[in-house]
């Protein structure tokens, strides 16, 4: 699933091309993904102005004068930014077309429908999707302080900790992994084992780890590609992330593989304590 540098990636690709630009038409040819798509969406859309295209842990938000539309990408859900003559036939997987009054087309892709568009007329902090979200990971919020502070209250494994999106959002699975590698901290360690100078330097690892996968283009996922159909390169970079019997890159032990909350977990029994 794309996680947070692969969503950001995908907004700093489409932003330019939308924002400040008014919507003309709004074409939805499948209405049933994770929840169903607005069926009057055309009618609500259309003579509306894009006011700014931002991201909001893994969904992507443009502002609209009267709402929000919220995307997420689900398992395979992609977006491509096409110009007035250059727009292809749509696929059997294109399910939603935004057409702007200089041509411009946003356009949504998933072969698994389970993403979504989602319209919403009200306050974004009260959307149910997203009330209760943590912390953006690369915002002040997301400091040393609260992050000891939210661990030392908690017996679950760290790595559990860093993908409860109540507790930070957009880390998701492979960039915990990294993250906890680059700290030198087991993923199976216990959270309120996690000391002071510990968690600062995991926030720094963190926003370090989320960073460089940014400036890479995030990582090659099964089914990503950003607004342009690039894939990512982060994954070139991986330390441990799917690396299970391989080598070390820092000490040269065999890198082990476990599951936590149900994902693959990846860590060097040697580097990380």
């Amino acid at each position: 699933m794309p996680e947070l540098p692969e969503v950001e990636t995908t907004r700093r690709g489409i932003a330019p091309h939308i924002e400040h630009k008014q919507v003309a038409d709004v074409i939805v040819r499948q209405c049933k993904l994770r929840w169903p798509v607005c069926e009057d969406l055309a009618a609500v859309l259309a003579g509306q102005t894009v006011k700014a295209c931002r991201r909001r842990a893994k969904y992507l938000l443009i502002e609209l004068e009267t709402g929000l539309l919220l995307i997420h990408l689900g398992m395979s859900g992609s977006l491509r930014v096409f110009s007035d003559g250059c727009v292809p036939p749509p696929g059997k997987h294109d399910h939603v077309d935004i057409v702007f009054s200089d041509g411009v087309t946003l356009r949504y892709r998933d072969p698994r429908k389970f993403g979504a568009v989602v319209w919403y007329e009200g306050a974004e902090e009260h959307h149910p999707l997203l009330e209760k979200l943590g912390p953006e990971p690369l915002g002040d919020e997301f400091d040393a302080a609260y992050l000891y502070g939210r661990l030392k209250t908690l017996k679950r494994a760290v790595k559990a900790v860093l993908m409860d999106n109540n507790i930070v959002v957009g880390v998701g699975n492979i960039y915990a992994n990294e993250s906890l590698f680059r700290a030198g901290i087991s993923p199976k360690r216990a959270a309120n084992r996690v000391t002071k100078k510990e968690a600062a330097l995991l926030v720094a690892e963190i926003r370090a780890v989320l960073q460089r996968a940014i400036e890479t283009g995030g990582s090659t996922l099964r089914d990503f590609v950003d607004s342009e159909g690039n894939s990512g390169y982060f994954q070139q970079e991986y330390n441990v992330y799917g690396r299970s019997g391989e080598p070390c890159r820092q000490c040269g032990t065999p890198v082990e593989k476990t599951v936590i909350g149900q994902r693959g977990t990846f860590y060097c029994p040697s580097c990380q304590k």
